[in-house]
């Protein structure tokens, strides 16, 4: 079987410990790559313009900018798709991230499964909007 191309990760997240363990556990993933790893929202839209990777891995509660704000900025100068991941966020703050561009929205407890499964949900959606 050839190897798939693999789909590559901007992570933004301004927790560090999070940040790093989130790193880790999906650099042992064969089909995703990390490609860069933000504190914040600003740099978070810095970054995917210089990056430009197939998926962003958005924290709703960011300095600078926050979370939708960040999603909103994104997906208006790139194709990148956004992928919520957030501790707690209520109805109107997830439908404001939907709003803003996000194509899912998951919370920080949701296992590595889940997640790479929504990034590899958002990759193809990416693809096929090309």
């Amino acid at each position: 079987m050839e190897n798939a191309p693999s789909t590559t990760v901007l992570l933004v997240e301004d927790n560090e410990v999070f940040r790093e363990a989130l790193e880790l556990m999906l650099g042992v993933v064969e089909d995703v790559r990390v490609v860069g790893a933000v504190g914040d929202g600003r740099a978070a839209v810095d970054a995917c313009a210089l990056l430009r990777p197939d998926v962003v891995l958005m924290d709703y509660r960011l300095p600078e900018l926050d979370g939708v704000e960040a999603t909103a900025a994104i997906r208006a100068c790139s194709e990148s798709a956004v992928v919520a991941l957030t501790a707690t966020a209520d109805d109107a703050e997830l439908d404001a991230l939907y709003e803003a561009g996000a194509v899912a929205c998951l919370t920080k407890d949701s296992s590595l499964d889940e997640i790479v499964a929504a990034i590899r949900s958002a990759s193809s959606r990416g693809a096929s909007l090309v």
